[in-house]
């Protein structure tokens, strides 16, 4: 199942694009033999401002045809690392081809593209800088893999 991060902004050269290309890097090799990946990133950028449906339409567009939506939201389920492991592994199993994790610029997501979603996970209550959101998900997707591979990465 190939994995894609469609996310609004660019993200140049510094430590959290050092963070996602180590994560990555590890998910891709350890997910291969699981039939996890590639992992690809779509950038969107809204460069005239127009706000968040504005960006929700370039998000939909980044987003392969066909793809299963997880939107990465606030207002979404609180899952554990083991249960998001699970859920990969019953998407991938389903036959699912592509899933593609969609994060919001600033403003979060557009409520009409979050509709559209078929799942919806959140990192917790607090509000997290959408930068930091693509390293938490590039590494709970590394986690994801280890703990179907039965690696000792995750420990709890």
């Amino acid at each position: 199942m190939r994995v894609h991060l469609c996310a609004v902004g660019r993200l140049r050269a510094g430590p959290e694009r050092d963070l996602i290309d180590d994560y990555v890097t590890r998910f891709d090799r350890t997910g291969r033999a699981l039939s996890l990946g590639p992992f690809t990133e779509h950038e969107v950028e809204d460069k005239r401002g127009l706000g968040m449906s504005a960006e929700a339409e370039l998000l939909a567009r980044a987003v392969p045809t066909g793809a299963l939506i997880v939107t990465l939201d606030e207002r979404g389920t609180l899952v554990s690392s083991p249960e998001f492991a699970e859920m990969l592994a019953r998407w991938r199993d389903g036959g699912r081809q592509d899933v593609a994790f969609v994060i919001g610029g600033a403003d979060g997501i557009d409520p009409g593209l979050r509709a559209r979603a078929d799942a919806s996970i959140s990192f917790g209550k607090m509000v997290w800088p959408h930068m930091l959101v693509r390293v938490m998900l590039c590494e709970q997707l590394y986690r994801a893999a280890s703990i179907l591979a039965g690696l000792p990465y995750h420990r709890a």
